[in-house]
């Protein structure tokens, strides 16, 4: 799983957690401009996000008075204001615990997926309101969530990644998208799969984390992690090809689905060093790229420290990504492989999204000071928040 820092459970650890990690934010090339006119013709961007807040908030994201000793968990759609330089909350879901991987609907509403080893999903409309929410602990079998879903190309059925209890085998269960109750499951082949998405020819590629859990959550055995990446057959859970690499302490966890020159596939996957000795940890590499054939490590530059948050998908055959540990963004591209750009230095960058605006594919980037924005021709943009939060690991834009 992607755990970042820790996210604050009491009053004081989330004024520390807001405080720390020196400047405000650095953003390339003007550090804090001012919202360009192509930002400003952005007002039907929204963010379906999860946070953390000592604040009280209403339905329609208000504030309902202060601040309170213990932070809520709260899911909803964020707004972009950027002529006021501020993020509006829209709507304000509070849930029992962390939320991990969300997904947008075509018709403006989302799905939340419980963080593992949660048991929960919620299905909400587009104003925010819950539409369905559904249990695991209601089901046979003992299983856990493994924090993300995708739904099939067709919108109908959803798709979830599970673990068994016990033994950290992973499966899928296919879900109906109304209900979220489960139709049917296939096996992921490996352990403790994490985040799955459809590749461009409409087959299911899933990263199994490979590491085994023990009791509470906790990593066990690492000498003995097993992280693959499995392509399976989307209409019958049929295997149809697995990658591993050489590196057997690297852990395969999220995936953004780009395209290379002549539409081959280029899978960016977002990996996480899980080695004994802390300085290897720190110097493994924290891209892997599948073109189809090939499972490869195309950069082994060491300013991720070995963990990668977050992925999403950069312009030109490029992804962008969050070094949550090192507080900055990095920027891979195809015609420079073995390169990684620090595009964004901003504290406890975590969560991206990619946006299309003024032609081109930029990044909205979460953090405890505000959302970022990044993108190859605007000028670097910081939104404030309207109360204190903390955003999570992720979140997806969509267009209202």
């Amino acid at each position: 799983m992607h755990r970042p820092s820790k996210l604050p459970m009491n009053k004081r650890e989330f004024l520390r957690h807001l405080g720390t990690a020196g400047a405000v934010a650095i953003l390339p090339r003007l550090a804090l401009a001012a919202p360009s006119a192509a930002t400003a013709r952005a007002d039907d961007i929204r963010l379906i996000a999860a946070w953390r807040s000592l604040h009280a908030l209403a339905p329609d994201g208000t504030a309902r008075g202060p601040a309170q000793d213990k932070p809520t968990d709260y899911v909803g759609i964020l707004a972009p204001d950027w002529q006021r330089g501020q993020v509006r909350i829209q709507s304000a879901v509070p849930v029992p615990a962390r939320v991990h991987g969300l997904l947008a609907e075509g018709d403006g509403g989302f799905v939340a997926c419980a963080n593992r080893p949660g048991t929960w999903l919620l299905r909400c409309d587009a104003d925010g309101r819950i539409a369905a929410r559904h249990d695991l602990g209601d089901e046979t079998g003992g299983r856990t969530l493994n924090g993300h879903a995708v739904f099939d190309p067709s919108g109908e059925w959803l798709l979830t990644t599970e673990s068994e209890a016990d033994t950290t085998q992973g499966w899928v269960s296919v879900r109906r998208r109304d209900t979220l109750r489960k139709e049917a499951q296939w096996s992921t082949r490996g352990i403790e799969p994490h985040e799955l998405a459809f590749a461009a020819d409409g087959q299911l590629l899933v990263a199994n984390g490979g590491i085994l859990r023990a009791a509470g959550d906790r990593k066990r055995d690492l000498d003995r992690m097993d992280s693959s990446l499995v392509r399976l057959d989307a209409r019958s859970g049929e295997r149809l090809g697995q990658w591993w690499l050489d590196d057997k302490r690297l852990s395969l966890r999220h995936l953004a689905i780009g395209t290379a020159a002549g539409e081959r596939p280029l899978v960016g996957i977002a990996l996480q060093a899980e080695h004994a000795d802390a300085a290897e940890r720190a110097a493994a590499p924290i891209l892997a790229i599948w073109n189809g054939d090939e499972l490869t490590l195309p950069s082994r530059e060491t300013l991720g420290g070995g963990y990668c948050g977050d992925i999403a998908v950069g312009p030109d055959r490029g992804f962008y990504l969050s070094a949550e540990r090192r507080n900055l963004v990095a920027r891979w591209h195809a015609d420079a492989p073995g390169r990684l750009d620090v595009i964004a230095s901003l504290d406890k960058a975590g969560a991206l999204a990619e946006i299309e605006l003024g032609g081109g594919r930029g990044a909205l980037i979460g953090s405890p000071r505000g959302l970022g924005l990044w993108h190859p021709q605007l000028d670097p943009v910081l939104l404030r928040w309207p109360v204190e939060l903390a955003p999570d690991n992720h979140w997806t834009a969509q267009t209202a």
